[in-house]
């Protein structure tokens, strides 16, 4: 995997999803029992930032550090892109300072066209189109937690976004069952679906698509959610908050799943919404676990494409 791109689950096979989980799993040991791990001495990565975040900076910078490298973070606002340098140039001129960069930004142009210009790994940490650190973040943790991620029914709610696209891409890529509960109006990309759907028919994986929430959660193994108006639609919050309510995790909801269900939110959370304070607080939410889990995903990530 060494100085290739992650922009898209589309971009990894099989194999190289399998590494990035048997990796990370030997990285979380290795930093569980306090020993070091350094493949990436004297490497450097750029983290560029158009939205602000919590966990995809803390967990890209400190797993840098872990992995005896550097982070540079470097806002949207602060560099020369803000004034109109281009980002083939901006490009172009970071692969002459560092050995990798991580790109947070709205359109997922813009991350494609980084990667086309520059000559380094570029590593797409979210996009309104696709999350995939997070999904391969999701599926560890489920592999983690369950002993394994196929056979289960996982059920995602809400908005048909950048982690439900990523979700349906990385489901088809490994034969799960996917449901994705959406309203209607709001369904994941019909292109990013098309190719998931592709993928389904050769691993065996069950895509659906509902806007029946009490049908969906039906002997659910995993109930997962996400926040119903992300960065950038923040003036249509009034109208989700209305349309997106029946899809709101809840007790009544977890009911109807199997009663060993685990309960999945890639954060941040926004309670009394998208999920209550109840559900966050039982011990079947394991999305903190899933929050840490993006340290040691990405931590994989990094030292197979950065490392010698």
């Amino acid at each position: 995997m060494r100085s290739k791109d992650l922009i898209s689950i589309l971009d990894l096979s099989v194999a190289e999803i399998e590494e990035i989980f048997s990796t990370a799993r030997r990285l979380k040991e290795k930093q569980k029992k306090g020993e070091e791990c350094l493949p990436l001495k004297g490497k450097s990565l750029a983290m560029i930032f158009a939205k602000s975040s919590t966990r995809t900076r803390v967990s890209f910078e400190v797993g840098m550090l872990q992995l005896g490298g550097h982070a540079l973070f470097m806002s949207t606002q602060d560099m020369q892109l803000k004034r109109g340098e281009t980002i083939h140039d901006t490009a172009k001129t970071l692969s002459r300072y560092v050995d990798g960069i991580m790109m947070r930004t709205y359109s997922h142009k813009d991350v494609l066209e980084m990667a086309e210009h520059a000559t380094i790994p570029v590593i797409n940490g979210l996009t309104d189109l696709l999350h995939p650190c997070q999904a391969l973040t999701d599926i560890f943790t489920i592999i983690e937690k369950k002993g394994a991620a196929a056979g289960l029914k996982i059920v995602y709610l809400g908005d048909g976004d950048n982690v439900a696209n990523s979700l349906a891409v990385i489901a088809g890529k490994l034969g799960l069952f996917l449901v994705l509960c959406i309203p209607p109006g709001y369904e994941p990309d019909k292109g990013i679906i098309k190719e998931a759907n592709i993928l389904a028919a050769g691993s065996g994986a069950k895509i659906e698509i509902t806007n029946d929430p009490q049908a969906a959660a039906i002997a659910a193994d995993i109930l997962y959610t996400d926040v119903w108006t992300s960065m950038g639609k923040e003036q249509e919050r009034e109208e989700r908050l209305r349309v997106f309510k029946p899809y709101q995790l809840n007790s009544k909801l977890l009911a109807k799943a199997n009663p060993d269900c685990l309960i999945m939110h890639c954060l941040p959370a926004h309670r009394g919404e998208e999920i209550t304070d109840e559900i966050m607080a039982s011990r079947q939410n394991i999305s903190f676990d899933q929050a840490e889990n993006r340290l040691h995903v990405q931590k994989a990530i990094l030292a197979l494409l950065l490392g010698k």
